[in-house]
Order: C-alpha cells, then structure tokens, then sequence
C-alpha cells in the first residue's frame, strides 16, 4: 500500500506494514507529535530561504549561488559562469526536459534512469552540494516529480537533493519522505547497494544538529528501520554506522548537559528532542550489537562510557534506557566486551539506579538482567582464567576483596539489596504469577549464582540470611516442569552458595531445609534439575543431620542409580554424594546393598582414562566402602578385577599409552599431555595407590587364611 505523500504527517505515520509497526511502538507519538509542515510537493523549495540555510556540504563556495540569476546568464557572468551557463544548457536542462517528458507518462523505471544520469552529470562538473547557481530551479523541477507516486523514484529523488545539500524545511520534508519509504519493509530492496545510505549517515556529521533536529529525528528513524533487515544492517556495518552512530551519542551528551549545566531557556527542548534522536539511535544500535563484527568498534573511542551516559542522562526514559540494556546485553556475551563494561565508569552504579527507578516495569528489569549476568560472572581478577558454563569466562586471582560488603555497595544502596528487592515484585509461580515474573526471576537467580562463584561476593552472599530465604521460598514455589529453567538457576545459587563453609554460612547452619529441597528436584524428569541437587546434597551431606536424612527418605537408593548415567556430571556429583555417605559407618551396609560397589567398580573402569578426578572420586568412596575388608565387603572376584584395573591405570607404560591415545583423540593443544597428567598424579594417583596396596593387603591375608 503506497501513501499520498502530500497527506499530513500522521497519514505518513500510519501507512506501515505490521511488521514495521511493531518495531516502531515504543515511541510511535514522538513522530506523530512533530509541529512540521505537511509534505506537500508546491512547498518543497522555499526559495526564500535556499541561498542562507544551513549548508550540508563540506566545501562551501558563497560566490557560486546568486539571487535572481536567470537561466539566460548576467552580463556580469565571468568565464567560470559562463562555462556553467554553456554546461547547464548542453548537459543539464536536456536531462530536466527528458524527466519532464517522462512524468507525464508516468515511466517509472526511464525516469530513475534519467535521475541516476543526472546525478552523474552534475557531479562530473561539480555542481552538487550548493554550487549549481541555478539550484533552486533544479530543485524545483524535481520535487515536482514528486507526484508520480513511485517509492522508488522518490527515493532517487531524496538522494539527488540531499546531494545538492538541502536544509531547512526542504531537508526536513526529504527525511519525511525517506523515513515513509523505509517504514515500509517491501521497500528494503531499494535502500540496497545505493549511497541514499551514505547519505543519510552523512547528515549526522551536521554541525548544528539542533537547526535540523527534527530532520535528524527522522534520519534516525530510517535508519532504524533499515538496521533491522540483516542485509541492511550489514551494509550499515561496513559503511561505518556504528562509529558514526557513537559520535553522534557523545555530541547528543554533551549537547544535554551542557543544557542541564547552563539552565538556559533551551535546555528542556534539547533534553527532549536529544531523547527522541537517541531512542532511535539506541535502537538502531541494539541491532548492529547482534553482528560479532561490530563489538569491536564500540570497545573504541566514541563507545561504551558513551551508552552508559545515555543511562545516566535519560534515566527517567523508560523506553530508552531498555534499548540501552538490550545493547549491554548483546555485548556482554562477549568476553572483551564484559571486561570493558566492568571497568566502564559508573556503569553499575547507573544500573543499580535504574533498577531501583523501573524495578516494576518488567521489560527493562528483563533486559539488565542479561546484562548483569554476564557482568557478575567477571570477578576483579586479571591473571587466572577458568571456564564456566555461562556463556563466557570468568576472571579470578588478581584482586582480594578487602570488606567484600563495602566493595558490593553503591550510593544508591548495594546491588545486592537492589537484586534481592525485585524478588518480591514478582511474586509466587505457583499461584498466578504476572507474565515474564519467570523470567526476570530466572535471570536474578543467575546473576546471583554467578556472583557466588567469587569467594568475596560469595561469602557475602552465603552469610546474608535473606538471601538464602528468598532463594529457598522461589525454589519452594516454582513447579518444576513448567519453570525448569528457574528451578535450575535457583539450585546452581544454592548449590555455590551451600561451598562455602564456616559459621556465617546461612546454609550450612540450616542444612535440613536445603536438603528437602533437593529431594523435590532430585525426583523431578528434568536432569539438570537432578544435577543441581546432587551437587547441593554434594556439600551438604558432609552433615550428619543431612546423612540420616538421606538414608531415612532412601534418596542413596537414587544416588546409586545415578551412577550408570550417561552424563559425567551427574556420574561425577553422584560420587560426591556417595564419598560423604560411606565415610559413616552405619550407611555403609545399606550402600552396599544397594550395588555401590559394583557400579563404583565400573565407573573407575568406564571414565578412568577419560575423567581422572571422577575415577579417583569413585575410588574414594570404594576406599571407604573397604576399611571393614575389601575380601569381605566386595567378594573376591569384584576385589581382584579392581585390582587389575588400579594396576593398569597405575602402570608406567600404559599410562604413557593413555596419555598418548586421550591427547590423539582429545584436546589438539600443547599443554594437553600435562593438564592430563596433572589430573593423574594429583587426583587419581594417591588414592588409587592407597587403594590398591590395600587390596593387595586383605586379598594376601585372605589366601594365608
């Protein structure tokens, strides 16, 4: 559907296909509140005004323009005049004639022709910019075109004048017509390897932004819109968008504090009218964070503390400061770039701010929480690098927290506080939750499992008592099968909090609440779910209190089975659970009733050459199940063939074959034989060397006996 573009402004506005509509609903009345004229072909060119409006171009010549030339020269013309005269009447008035011709047939696709020729014409004589004396004419006949009603011609249109540097009510009028083009997506194929794009990027070098604030509103628009076909959006990246688009952010910033500062009579208008510009430029910039090529251009200069000031400036907008978030949150998928907003200047402070200002509007609390996840899991350091299961690394070693509370808190109060005050806004899920509480809420559970990771935050974390009861009361509340990924957020913050031991720690001191938690999860279909509480009941089994508790709800039964998994993880926490319960003699019969032993046997056998820590796990808890007589307690032939077994692994020679054959299979790097063999010698060796002498031992004694 094509729109007259003489209509109003609001007709422009409404002519939109849905998808283009959706994209624009978070500020479709800024647009629709502008005061400009309505876009009217008879009006296009105010002649009054085209010889001291604001010049677009980088070279001026003052001396090329006159009032009232004539086409038929001035006596006064120098040679220069008349060699343009010559060249206007030879090469340019034939093409204004054949256009003229055109229209009046309505040949669309002859009169695109005739405007890409004409544009070459001029420029291979210089006339573009406001050089041409005869510009307002020129102008004239082709805004007349206009009336053809073709989106494509009028776009070569808007790039022909924007070329002959209009301003004023003419350069508002041709940002009108393009952003109407570009509101419509079915137009997208005429923006494509055309500089109408360089064009537009080239208004947001203008030096006075303010006398075209309303025309760079609707560059900004277009803009948008385009970022949002990936084909576009590419083009944008290689034509330089981001860059540009962070310039112009950093101009916009000082213009507004510069106007906060002064208190001039102005200052509301620019606060207002920089909101509008940069809601569409933040939104244009959210697109361009989603190309991994683009991430290095706003570590540079212009670029994050640029956003975070948008964050501090507009902090009552709502709607951009979620841009904003969305942006950080793209970004912060990325490890170099976490790293820059970690060490970006006021940057948590400012969204500690803002979750306290909008920590009821659910998009935005959303939005930062992709963000602050990233960024809690980058601790202070700089030197050790470990891996996570989040979507990048986490930084640990280089700095301790010195009273690691102080280090958490912010004049606005601690993130922590700030964190820990959005769970109630969101209430229970197992009642009739608000749409997206979920979420929100799985994405603060995160953030604090991440923050737990640390040993400062985290010791803070497990000693706060309000902490540990919220995250108890969601895991209460949250139906597993219909919120997996909360549940499973919620036992990960849990589980790393229920690591740290000591008399500040809220869960350690309270274990039996935690432990019946577990079971519900550990029933559940959902493996992680399983995962997470067996890691949790990992640590707190160390309990006698949590001992029993497992052996009167016969969860060890389950704990066992969890040994034939496929998982290494789930192998691996169920060996953790089962080391605790077989260093308490009174659980050892029932384990071993249960074909512990066996299933311990064949774990050390299935993963020993491929999980070192995970053998010597399993031969921990047979080491226990053995002080009463490994003869006695696992049969002899059970004893023998894990003798054989720890004689294999432990065997010079074919350890030397299984480093070979994990390293030719496995991990291509350099350091992969010695990570390999580290994890022998320090996690598999000494216990199944313990192990195996004492085997040798009880099966010795029992063929003297």
């Amino acid at each position: 559907m094509k729109t007259d573009p003489s209509g109003h402004l609001q007709h422009i506005i409404a002519d939109v296909t849905p998808a283009r509509a959706a994209e624009a609903a978070p500020r479709e009345g800024v647009f629709q509140e502008m005061k400009g004229e309505p876009l009217k072909k008879a009006e296009c060119v105010d002649l009054q005004n085209t010889s001291h409006s604001h010049d677009l171009s980088q070279v001026t010549s003052h001396g090329a323009h006159r009032a009232g030339v004539t086409e038929s020269g001035d006596s006064d013309c120098t040679a220069a005049d008349n060699s343009e005269e010559a060249y206007w009447n030879t090469r340019v008035l034939p093409l204004l004639q054949e256009l003229d011709s055109l229209a009046s047939d309505g040949a669309v696709e002859s009169l695109c022709h005739a405007c890409d020729r004409l544009h070459g014409v001029l420029a291979e004589r210089g006339l573009l910019g406001r050089k041409c004396r005869k510009r307002p004419a020129l102008l004239r006949s082709l805004f007349k075109l206009i009336d053809v009603g073709s989106d494509r011609l009028s776009l070569q249109l808007s790039k022909l004048a924007l070329a002959l540097s209009v301003s004023g009510k003419n350069l508002l009028n041709v940002c009108k017509l393009i952003f109407r083009i570009s509101r419509n997506d079915s137009n997208d194929a005429l923006f494509q390897n055309d500089t109408v794009i360089d064009s537009l990027l080239s208004l947001l070098r203008l030096e006075d932004m303010w006398s075209a604030g309303e025309a760079l509103l609707y560059c900004m628009g277009s803009l948008k819109f385009l970022s949002g076909n990936p084909s576009l959006l590419r083009e944008l990246q290689d034509k330089g968008a981001v860059p540009a688009l962070l310039a112009l952010t950093r101009r916009l910033n000082e213009a507004t504090e510069e106007g906060q500062r002064s208190g001039q009579g102005r200052s509301h208008d620019t606060f207002s009218t920089s909101g509008h510009i940069l809601l569409q430029l933040m939104a244009a910039l959210r697109n361009l964070s989603d190309l991994s090529e683009s991430r290095a251009q706003f570590l540079r200069d212009p670029g994050l503390p640029e956003l975070c000031d948008v964050l501090r400036l507009h902090a009552g907008d709502r709607d951009l400061c979620t841009n904003v978030a969305r942006i950080f949150s793209k970004l912060s998928s990325y490890h170099e770039c976490c790293v820059a907003l970690a060490a970006c200047p006021g940057c948590s402070l400012a969204f500690s701010e803002l979750l306290i200002k909008h920590k009821k509007h659910q998009p935005f609390c959303l939005e930062p929480g992709h963000f602050v996840i990233s960024l809690s899991a980058l601790g202070l350091a700089r030197e050790y690098v470990m891996p996570l299961y989040l979507r990048f690394s986490i930084f640990l070693g280089g700095h301790t927290f010195v009273e690691p509370r102080e280090r958490l808190r912010h004049s606005a109060g601690s993130m922590l506080d700030v964190l820990l005050d959005l769970f109630p806004t969101y209430g229970h899920m197992d009642s009739d939750p608000q749409p997206g509480a979920g979420d929100i809420l799985a994405k603060l559970t995160r953030v604090l499992a991440n923050a737990a990771v640390h040993p400062g935050p985290g010791r803070v974390l497990a000693a706060d008592a309000r902490c540990v009861e919220l995250l108890l009361e969601v895991l209460e509340h949250t139906p597993v099968e219909r919120c997996e990924e909360l549940a499973i957020n919620t036992a990960a913050a849990i589980n790393n909090l229920s690591f740290y031991q000591g008399e500040s720690s809220v869960v350690r001191a309270r274990p039996l609440p935690v432990a019946r938690l577990m079971m519900k999860l550990l029933l559940s279909s959902n493996m992680d779910c399983v995962l997470e509480a067996t890691r949790v009941l990992g640590n707190l089994s160390q309990a006698q209190e949590v001992r029993d508790f497992v052996l009167h709800h016969k969860a060890h039964c389950f704990v066992v089975t969890l040994l034939d998994s496929k998982r290494q993880e789930l192998c691996y926490g169920a060996c953790g659970v089962l080391t605790n319960l077989t260093a308490d003699r009174n659980l050892r019969a029932a384990l071993r009733g249960e074909g512990a032993v066996q299933k311990l046997l064949d774990c050390v056998r299935d993963w020993g050459a491929v999980d070192w820590p995970l053998a010597g796990l399993a031969c921990q808890a047979l080491w226990n199940l053995s002080e009463d007589g490994a003869a006695l307690s696992f049969g002899t032939d059970r004893s023998r063939a894990l003798l054989l077994l720890l004689q294999n692994y432990l065997g010079t020679v074919a350890k030397a074959d299984l480093v070979l054959q994990w390293c030719e299979a496995g991990d291509p790097r350099q350091d992969a034989k010695a990570v390999y063999q580290g994890c022998w010698e320090m996690e598999f060796r000494p216990v199944a060397q313990r192990l195996k002498d004492r085997l040798q031992n009880q099966l010795v004694w029992r063929e003297i006996v």
